[in-house]
């Protein structure tokens, strides 16, 4: 779903101090910057293609449209006990200095920072403990302190290297030219047509182009072929599928557009790092 965010008075940053049993909302997109601290609490994370679980100290910054849930277990917490789940949601707009950032050198490492944040940050906790004050800071104030200390938060983000990036590579956007009319075209003809056979000559007619002149322009655009690039899309809908626990490898196989077992468990494989019966054992809720 998407997430409409409001800004109250039209403020440049938005942050959220929530104690609860769970995450508000589901499966979810927005078009704002988000950084989510998770200070007390257990769950799994769901960024783009990426799905691990995390505890206290769980650190991460995302960029604008990227996909995301934090989903809680609950199931440690008695019904008399007061524990919940206490987390920190700090957001705001793409737009966040956007020619600063473009024109002067000392917005540099924050420009990077948030480049990096398309597929998703995680920070270690180490680092998430060291960043805990300048977090409450950017919570506790309010107006101009809070821009001030917002901007103290990105650079120290930005100059660590104690983190790692969470989504594959499909979901690195800027290294897509979507603004590209005839690539948009090809990008809705094949997240619409994936789960049927994918013909190389009616995607490049998709793009007016000759096929082998085709493969060469979306290689270039995308870093992947054709094929590659289908079957991520197609095992991202299997893995959908395995999670909801409803059908059987084989169903799953030829419902996702493959048309044999052996096919499908290669390219699952090479994608995912599991084959599918590992996947669903290991992020299976149960």
């Amino acid at each position: 779903m998407h997430e409409q965010i409001d800004f109250p008075g039209k403020s440049v940053v938005k942050v959220k101090v929530q104690e609860k049993e769970n995450f508000t909302y589901p499966w979810h997109f927005h078009s704002e910057y988000e950084i989510v601290y998770v200070l007390e609490g257990i769950g799994t994370r769901f960024v783009a293609d990426s799905i691990e679980e995390f505890s206290s100290g769980d650190f991460v910054l995302m960029a604008s449209n990227l996909p995301h849930f934090w989903k809680a277990d609950t199931s440690p917490y008695k019904e008399d006990s007061t524990q919940r789940l206490k987390y920190i949601v700090i957001q705001f707009p793409n737009e966040f200095f956007r020619e600063a950032m473009t024109d002067y050198p000392e917005f540099y490492k924050i420009k990077e920072l948030l480049k990096r944040s398309g597929r998703g940050i995680s920070f270690t906790k180490q680092f998430a403990e060291k960043a805990r004050k300048k977090v409450m800071k950017v919570v506790r104030s309010d107006g101009f302190d809070r821009l001030s200390y917002m901007l103290q938060l990105l650079q120290f983000m930005a100059k660590s290297n104690e983190y790692r990036l969470l989504a594959g590579e499909y979901y690195q956007l800027e290294k897509h030219d979507f603004t590209s009319n005839r690539l948009t075209k090809v990008m809705h003809y094949l997240n619409t047509n994936y789960l049927k056979k994918v013909e190389l000559k009616d995607v490049a007619s998709v793009a007016n182009m000759h096929p082998s002149a085709f493969c060469r322009y979306f290689k270039e655009s995308s870093g992947k072929s054709l094929s590659e690039f289908v079957n991520e899309i197609r095992i991202g809908y299997a893995c959908r599928l395995l999670l909801e626990g409803k059908m059987t490898v084989s169903q799953i196989c030829f419902d996702s557009g493959f048309n044999n077992l052996s096919n499908f468990n290669r390219a699952f494989k090479k994608n995912t790092g599991y084959t599918p019966t590992s996947y669903f054992e290991k992020f299976q809720r149960k």
